[in-house]
C-alpha cells in the first residue's frame, strides 16, 4: 500500500522508504545544510533575521528566507513580529515540534565536525586511486 497525504492522519506514521511517502519532504528539509545550521542557532535562543544571517555565515538572504519558511510551514519555526518596536520587525524561535528535532540534528552537526579529517582523508586517497586509474 503506498501512503499519500490523503492516507495519513494523526496516528499514522510515514515511511521514508515508500516512493511516494510524503515524509520524504520533511527528511529532504531536516536533511538541509541550512536547516541544521539555522536550527542549531534558533536553539540557543530567538533571533531576529539580521541576527541570524550573521549568525549563520555563507546563508543568502533568499536562502535563509525560503529555510524560515519552509521551517515556519512545517511548524518547526515561530514567526513573531514585534510590533512595540519601530519600524516593527521579526523573531524567530523553536516551536515544541522543533525543540524536537533540534538535538537530532545538533548531533549531526557535531559528528560532522569531528570526522572532518576522516572524510577528507578517504576523499584524497579515494581520488588518489581514480587518479592512477584513469591514467
Amino acid at each position: 500500500m503506498e501512503t499519500t497525504d490523503a492516507a495519513l492522519d494523526d496516528h499514522d506514521h510515514g515511511d521514508a522508504y515508500c516512493a511516494t511517502c510524503p515524509c520524504r519532504d520533511t527528511l529532504d528539509l531536516v536533511g538541509s545544510k541550512w536547516t541544521v545550521l539555522v536550527i542549531g542557532r534558533l536553539q540557543e535562543h530567538p533571533h531576529r533575521f539580521g541576527e541570524l544571517r550573521r549568525a549563520v555565515p555563507g546563508i543568502t538572504q533568499k536562502m535563509l528566507t525560503q529555510t524560515l519558511r519552509r521551517l515556519e510551514r512545517d511548524g518547526l519555526v515561530h514567526r513573531h513580529v514585534l510590533v512595540e518596536h519601530r519600524p516593527p520587525s521579526v523573531e524567530y524561535s523553536l516551536t515544541e515540534l522543533g525543540e524536537t528535532i533540534s538535538a537530532p540534528l545538533e548531533a549531526i552537526r557535531i559528528w560532522s565536525e569531528d570526522h572532518l579529517p576522516h572524510v577528507r582523508a578517504a576523499r584524497a586517497d579515494f581520488d588518489e586511486r581514480a587518479d592512477t586509474t584513469s591514467s
